[in-house]
């Protein structure tokens, strides 16, 4: 169903995949207007988008998701929200009350914005660290939304994002003020690439400093199943579609879905992630020390961090 005429909010649309996400809706759909929120809204981000934009009006929001003024005001009059923005930490650097605030609180003050001024469609991005891994690392083989996983998650990103997502879809089917219904949807992007990604880009540079050599602390065997960019903002619109649309089959209002590519994970290696494997493929074939040690170091490590926590925040170099 075609989204011609609406007026969408995109929080955190300066991010990685907010920009992509909104240069993406610029042109498969004629929306009178998409508005950008984000903490710190980049000059250069606005200047690039506003050359596509056509006859959609472009509406900046810059500061904080947890500003409930802010909300309203970039809420108003609009039809749907996706909500990108969020604070990623896998290392634990960041304090879990600025996460939890971010993440968790954020996420509650906007629906409960998008009840009050009654926006009939919410798209939220989760992430598969929701859904693992579980206290053995047991691997998820082909599996799927149904397969059963029982995980318990240890990193406070995952929890926080594990949260956001129960309020997101226990939002479904929420009374609008003008009388409509909510209709809610939580996307689970595997690991993300593509043009521009912080963290890809972090990789390589640990590999070029490194002797063009990369490390790798999981087995030989286990996989990951990245997904480009832009088929994840890709995902995010036909999921806005099929909310608006009441006659999608399956529903797939209140429901959670996990985006990976749809090809396998050799047919999704653009040039940049070929040039990690090339560093890949010089790695030693046998690590510098066994897998077992390489787990109890790292598992020493973390206790000691956790003990000396309350008297010194530190993390590896």
């Amino acid at each position: 169903m075609s989204l011609q005429g609406d007026v969408c909010m995109v929080t955190g649309a300066c991010g990685f995949l907010g920009e992509r996400l909104v240069r993406l809706l610029l042109e498969e759909e004629k929306f009178k207007e998409i508005r950008l929120l984000d903490k710190h809204v980049r000059p250069q981000v606005v200047q690039s988008l506003e050359e596509v934009r056509g006859d959609t009006v472009l509406s900046v929001f810059e500061g904080d998701i947890r500003d409930r003024e802010l909300l309203r005001q970039a809420c108003q009059g609009a039809s749907l929200v996706f909500h990108t923005a969020s604070l990623i930490d896998v290392t634990g650097k960041v304090d879990y009350s600025e996460l939890h605030g971010v993440n968790v609180k954020g996420t509650q003050l906007l629906l409960e914005t998008c009840i009050q001024e009654s926006v009939g469609s919410f798209v939220y991005t989760s992430s598969i660290e929701v859904a693992g891994p579980n206290p053995n690392g047991d691997p998820v083989v082909n599996g799927d939304e149904s397969t059963p996983y029982t995980c318990t998650l240890k990193l406070p990103y995952s929890r926080t994002k594990t949260e956001a997502e129960q309020i997101a879809l226990q939002a479904q089917e929420e009374v609008l003020l003008n009388g409509g219904r909510l209709a809610t949807c939580a996307l689970r992007p595997m690991y993300i690439y593509g043009e521009g990604c912080r963290f890809l880009l972090g990789h390589m540079s640990d590999g070029i400093r490194n002797g063009n050599v990369l490390h790798r602390t999981s087995r030989r065997e286990a996989r990951v199943n990245p997904v480009y960019v832009g088929n994840v903002a890709l995902a995010h619109l036909l999921a806005a579609r099929a909310l608006k649309d009441p006659s999608a089959e399956p529903p797939s209002g209140g429901t959670s879905t996990t985006s990976p590519t749809t090809h396998p994970p050799s047919a999704t290696l653009t040039s940049t992630t070929r040039f990690c494997l090339r560093w890949a493929s010089a790695s030693r074939r046998s690590p510098w020390c066994p897998f077992r040690s390489s787990i109890s170091s790292v598992s020493s490590w973390s206790c000691c961090r956790r003990c000396s926590r309350p008297f010194r925040q530190f993390t590896l170099p």
